[in-house]
């Protein structure tokens, strides 16, 4: 006999979501796909932008990556200050901001200009995302209808990473570069008319002020933390650069003791103490890490090493975000009828194996390759992921889901930026250092130097080099950054293995999560905890108060 199904829940008149919930919804998604959208866009705007602007490779990782720094360093300070001076305020203040930095980027004519605008509209993006949620989280009063609400605004995050790409590759086809920062301005447009209307206002009685303090750890600690990886990576060991990441560890450090020594802390120290959680965020941290520091060379390699358009390079890679959307499809339900401990254990490897196949090939290799190991890679992560952020959300319990999804969102920002500063580095030094080793005797020393600052400047200045030289010193050129993508491969893999090993021993007892689209077993209060968050309550439940359930607080829709 078959399992009796489990029946439908009904919803409340009083609590059901109406029309202009589900428009909200609609306009807060679009917002959330355009802010990670600006992220994954670049992975194939970079190459054209570096040579307009004639960026370093070092300037050329800062362009893409200081926008999900300063994302990480404030989004949950953030949070706090929403609380204080309403939702929707800093909602709409942040789109305001976005939209400005937005513009500023597609008219920037350098890289310090850019790299400011990025900063920008990574305030502005910090200030969106924790908002967003919160807003959700009160326009939706029925448990059931506000996990699938929440679930589906976090789809259209990861709907913008894999979009960007071949969104890019078009745009950058038939116009100007700076068309792809452009995509932002509209939907700010479309926030600031509509929010207002759709969206209600929210603040929490007696919220604490922001702690300037822990911003300011919080952010410089990050950006200290990175400026070292790549300084050290593009210039070798020194005295200050060293000095700098070291100062970024005593800040983080200073960040997490201020935290408990605040009565009212930015960060629950308290969520930390649950293992399950505290794996979804590594999960997080280091996936996001891998795959954005990878697919950023993958992009470049195919356009820069197999003389590829963007557009052409989007159209060869779709296969492989082909793969994840299959992949990502295929995880929940998976996971509905096995232990998700064993399904991100089965992922990972899949994924290490794709990156095996790429740690392979040669500048010579044809693409059908490298789209085949990339596709392998993506489903392979796409399985779990998703994954990890419900099983994070469900062991802390429905009254920490908001700080919880802070911190998870805020994991997956730094793991990707960190990803791109740190496996890009990784990649440019083995780029740097095997160019110097193999470059021909004939290539005088200014424009070797010239040369290993970037694969773009190394492929202009073989271009400028007199025949068969210039030939041969292009060969060394894509030799060379193909070696540094293979080294990055190999780190890939070893770091898929670690986590997959740690999932499949720290996971190992958690049950199956619920079908797709169905709350969990219960009286319905608890839905979007999950079966997971069995054994949370023995990690604090008592503290759970510190972090009110967003649905519970006062909204005034009318403002």
């Amino acid at each position: 006999m078959g399992r009796n199904p489990r029946p439908r829940m009904e919803i409340p008149p009083e609590l059901a979501a109406g029309r202009r919930e589900w428009l909200g919804l609609l306009v807060l998604g679009l917002a959330n796909l355009v802010l990670s959208l600006d992220l994954s866009i670049l992975y194939l705007a970079l190459p054209t932008i570096s040579a307009s602007l004639g960026a370093s490779q070092v300037e050329a990782l800062w362009m893409i990556d200081i926008y999900g720094f300063v994302i990480a360093g404030l989004l949950i300070t953030m949070g706090s200050l929403g609380d204080r001076i309403g939702r929707r305020k800093l909602l709409m203040i942040g789109a305001a901001i976005f939209g400005l930095g937005s513009v500023v980027a597609a008219l920037s004519t350098s890289v310090a200009m850019l790299i400011g605008a990025r900063v920008v509209m990574g305030i502005g993006a910090a200030t969106v995302m924790p908002s967003g949620m919160a807003i959700i989280a009160t326009m939706f009063r029925h448990p059931a209808q506000r996990g699938m609400a929440i679930s589906t605004w976090m789809s259209t995050f990861m709907l913008g990473m894999i979009i960007g790409p071949p969104l890019g590759g078009v745009l950058l086809q038939f116009f100007p570069w700076g068309s792809v920062f452009l995509l932002g301005v509209p939907v700010a447009i479309l926030l600031l008319v509509t929010g207002p209307r759709l969206l209600p206002e929210q603040r929490t009685p007696g919220s604490r002020a922001m702690d300037v303090p822990s911003v300011v750890l919080a952010l410089t600690s990050v950006l200290a933390v990175a400026y070292s990886v790549k300084e050290l990576a593009a210039n070798g060991t020194g005295g200050t650069r060293i000095a700098i990441g070291v100062a970024g560890v005593l800040l983080a450090a200073l960040f997490v003791l201020r935290q408990r020594r605040l009565e009212q802390p930015v960060i629950d120290l308290k969520l930390f103490a649950i293992p399950a959680f505290v794996l979804s965020l590594v999960l997080g941290l280091m996936g996001g890490a891998v795959q954005g520091g990878s697919s950023y060379l993958i992009n470049v390699f195919v356009q820069l090493v197999h003389d590829r358009t963007p557009l052409q390079a989007s159209l060869v890679l779709l296969p492989a975000l082909a793969a994840m959307i299959v992949g990502l499809m295929l995880g929940p339900g998976i996971a509905s009828r096995v232990p998700p401990g064993r399904v991100i254990a089965l992922g990972l490897p899949i994924a290490a194996v794709g990156y095996v196949i790429i740690a392979q090939i040669g500048p010579d290799t044809g693409l059908p390759v490298l789209v085949a190991g990339y596709a392998i890679v993506l489903f392979g992560v796409g399985i779990p992921m998703g994954l990890g952020t419900a099983i994070g959300l469900g062991a802390v319990g429905p009254r920490r889901a908001a700080a919880a999804s802070s911190l998870t969102q805020t994991a997956n920002e730094l793991g990707v930026a960190f990803g791109i500063a740190g496996l890009g580095s990784i990649g440019h030094l083995a780029y740097r250092t095997q160019l110097a080793a193999e470059a021909p005797s004939g290539v005088p020393d200014d424009a070797l130097a010239d040369a290993q600052s970037s694969i773009e400047a190394g492929v202009g200045t073989a271009a400028g080099l007199p025949g068969s030289l210039g030939d041969e010193f292009r060969a060394v050129v894509d030799s060379a950054f193909t070696h540094g993508l293979n080294i990055v491969a190999v780190t890939a893999t070893v770091i898929m293995v670690c986590l997959a090993i740690a999932a499949g021993i720290m996971l190992r007892n958690l049950a199956p999560l619920p079908p797709p689209g169905q709350p969990p077993a219960g009286d319905g209060a608890d839905a979007g905890a999950g079966a997971v968050g069995r054994g949370a309550d023995d990690a604090g439940t008592a503290q759970d108060d510190a972090t009110p359930d967003p649905a519970a607080l006062p909204a005034d829709a009318g403002k």
